[in-house]
């Protein structure tokens, strides 16, 4: 195959992996919710609906004429409270992982004229612009510091001074970025008259310090503030400052500011009162308090605890007019939807029953209802529940039984429209406007039933199975079988495997049984390409089955991979012989440990970008996950895979990028002493510079595919015998 051929696999794997992960990228509805606005040949439109009509709101004469051809490509876009103002944002930039720098613009649709925000600051330098409730100030992060412009009397303040690269303000540090997910870090009043941010103090976190040896004759280091297990976080503070004085007034939150961390902050609607969420170091207990901006007084409304960890919220649904809100929790086994008062006194269980919610779709409080997403009878799939808004009642499934499979759905604020996305392991990504209130599709030419006839049968479909291990667990799995299988043959097995509680690999989506990076066709070459989805993963089958990981990662995550793939061998097709594994990143961490743990299955092993040794990744995710190591290292040491280095017996292939922010390149090189040590023979393929996607640079996803196929191919050879 071609390297154009193989870089567009490359490309369409990306595209169908982001559509698992997160669906689609979601509606910006009108307020009304009766149109959404899209991004259309370089203008911002409107499409009504049902009706489909469109409506320019934005014009390219007003974005790139009069000398505005230096905007580029529209990446965001947000509209004012009034509909009188759109701020644009533009010429984009990465910071670690999402391009979230740039620069940004007010279309002023009453006098149709176009200024930009901050053009006295750095180009592209710009962070989470956001208009005031009033639209008539645009607030931003600039080089760590934030700042308001007034529209109306064309100033600029500076709200912070003290910001430098290591006292963060409006935003965050790597960790809190990479596993909290946080990166807005403020957060306008609802009477505009001041801002709720974050400030993050990494002054006294350590660099790691990444080495470019290639673009110089001279090697320089890129530093990178990185907490590792073991190591203080940064400290976390709240202010409050007044857009008139520019003063910052600090929350007094309670508990030691290293020591704690706070994932979720934002102002109760329509009041001068901040919440916000508080993990303790450990993140087995999550706080939530209540801070009165105008007394200066933070008070505790509601504690939850756990044995293992808590994840950090998604944020706050507020209802009956800000007096309650919707709050997600697995205290009676199953993540489960509550309605909390402002003061916590009172808490009422919505969504009751054996069955997780995966995620909240919509609070449709003029009706009584709660929108959900869920799928109790199947961990692989996804479908749209309903439930009184008041607690007591019984689920009742939206999405039409007739479409098995996997569906995302972004409604409408007024809960009247959707777009719904339908998808399986044979259907890709299609989807239907609809109305939510009948459940019909807009059109019938557009409906996802149309829409189905028109796909073309696959001829050889990805097969869902159960198998039960030695343990009595029961896996999910799935299985692409060769074209043309011939059952009397038997023919090699490759697993994909993740294996940590970051994701899912085993889901009913159009990304199973395709491997991004196989150059050239796994079925017609005459593989058999499994995953099987462990104890641990983010699956919906409750609390004891995702949090049984905990201080286990790289033991019990590996023996059910392991157990499996035993049960998977006594099929009479399978070629004992030919059985190898690959992962990325986690999944790499679970190569290894497979490879090294398991020899005598596992003859051939494929792992990228690893964690070898447990104890050089971040605070956040790892100490989450294994406890703390200030207590005890015994569970960091156990599942690491350099600690079984020695064991290894097959064929593996390590991969990784020197410059990895994430996974650092230390432990490719731990790794390597390991099995340099105890002379054991790899084989090794560094890429210069790159990160933890191994995709920059000319040339280096194709020859990343080729290198991972031959080596395949090689040690592992494709056919039936």
């Amino acid at each position: 195959m071609n390297f154009k051929s193989i870089f567009f696999r490359l490309t369409l794997a990306l595209i169908i992996f982001l559509s698992v992960q997160a669906g689609a990228q979601d509606i910006k509805w009108t307020a009304d919710g009766n149109a959404y606005y899209e991004i259309s040949n370089g203008e911002l439109v409107t499409v009504s609906l049902p009706s489909n009509d469109r409506k320019t709101v934005v014009g390219r004469n007003l974005l790139y004429g009069g000398g505005n051809s230096n905007i580029g490509n529209l990446k965001d876009f947000q509209v004012s409270k009034d509909g009188t103002k759109v701020l644009l944002y533009a010429n984009s930039r990465k910071v670690w992982r999402y391009e979230t720098r740039g620069d940004y613009y007010v279309a002023d649709l009453k006098t149709n004229q176009l200024v930009q925000v901050g053009k006295d600051k750095p180009a592209s330098s710009l962070m989470f612009a956001k208009f005031s409730p009033d639209g008539n100030k645009v607030a931003y992060v600039s080089r760590h510091n934030l700042y308001v412009d007034d529209l109306t009397a064309k100033t600029t303040m500076a709200l912070t001074t003290d910001g430098t690269d290591r006292l963060i303000n409006g935003t965050f540090d790597w960790v809190y970025e990479e596993e909290f997910d946080c990166r807005d870090g403020f957060r306008w009043s609802p009477d505009g008259k001041s801002i709720a941010y974050w400030q993050i103090d990494a002054t006294k976190i350590r660099n790691f310090l990444m080495i470019n040896n290639t673009d110089s004759i001279y090697s320089n280091t890129i530093p990178v503030e990185y907490p590792k297990v073991g190591q203080d976080p940064s400290s976390c503070k709240l202010g409050i400052v007044d857009i008139a004085t520019a003063k910052t007034s600090w929350l007094a939150v309670p508990g030691d500011q290293v020591q704690n961390y706070i994932p979720r902050m934002e102002w109760i609607p329509g009041s001068n009162e901040v919440i916000l969420q508080q993990l303790n170091r450990e993140q087995n207990t999550s706080k939530i308090f209540v801070a009165n901006v105008a007394t200066g007084a933070v008070n505790p409304i509601y504690t939850e605890t756990d044995k293992a960890w808590l994840d950090a919220g998604k944020g706050w649904e507020w209802i009956n007019k800000g007096r309650e809100f919707i709050w997600s929790s697995e205290k009676d086994g199953w993540r489960h939807l509550y309605r909390i008062s402002k003061d916590g006194k009172k808490q009422t269980l919505i969504t009751a029953g054996n069955y997780d919610v995966i995620e909240l779709s919509l609070v449709d409080e003029k009706n009584g209802m709660l929108y959900f997403m869920a799928s109790p009878s199947n961990a692989t799939q996804k479908y749209l529940y309903k439930i009184k808004l008041n607690g007591g009642g019984k689920p009742e499934m939206v999405t039409p039984s007739i479409l098995p499979g996997t569906h995302d759905y972004d409604i409408s604020p007024n809960g009247v429209f959707a777009r719904h996305i339908y998808q399986t392991a044979a259907v890709p990504p299609i989807r239907e406007w609809m109305k939510l209130t009948t459940l019909n599709p807009l059109t019938m030419e557009g409906s996802i039933t149309n829409q189905l006839g028109r796909i073309k049968p696959e001829k050889n479909k990805v097969e869902f199975f159960k198998v039960k291990t030695e343990d009595g667990i029961e896996l999910d799995g799935w299985m692409k079988k060769p074209d043309n299988f011939d059952q009397t043959k038997k023919y090699p097995v490759v697993f994909y495997v993740y294996g940590e509680p970051a994701a899912q690999t085993v889901t009913d989506t159009y990304g199973a049984g395709r491997n991004p990076l196989y150059a050239g066709d796994m079925p017609k070459d005459g593989y058999i390409y499994i995953s099987l989805e462990n104890r641990g993963a983010p699956a919906p089958k409750g609390r004891e089955w995702r949090k049984s990981i905990f201080q286990n990662i790289g033991r019990l995550n590996i023996r059910d991979q392991a157990m499996g793939a035993k049960k998977v061998l006594e099929w009479p097709f399978i070629d004992k012989e030919r059985v190898a594994v690959w992962g990325w990143s986690g999944g790499g961490s679970s190569t290894l440990n497979l490879m090294f743990q398991y020899p005598d299955i596992y003859k051939t092993g494929i792992a990228i970008a690893a964690v070898g040794n447990q104890l050089t990744y971040d605070n956040i995710y790892q100490e989450r996950y294994m406890g703390s190591p200030l207590k005890s290292k015994e569970a960091y040491i156990k599942g690491s895979p350099i600690s079984y280095a020695q064991n290894l017996k097959g064929n593996l292939l390590y991969i990784h990028g020197t410059g990895d922010d994430n996974v650092h390149y230390q432990n490719a090189e731990m790794l390597i002493n390991e099995l340099i040590k105890y002379r054991k023979v790899f084989q090794m393929m560094s890429y210069p510079n790159r990160t933890h996607s191994i995709n920059e640079g000319a040339g280096t996803s194709e020859h990343l595919a080729l290198t991972y196929t031959k080596f395949l191919q090689t040690y592992c050879p494709p056919g039936g015998r």
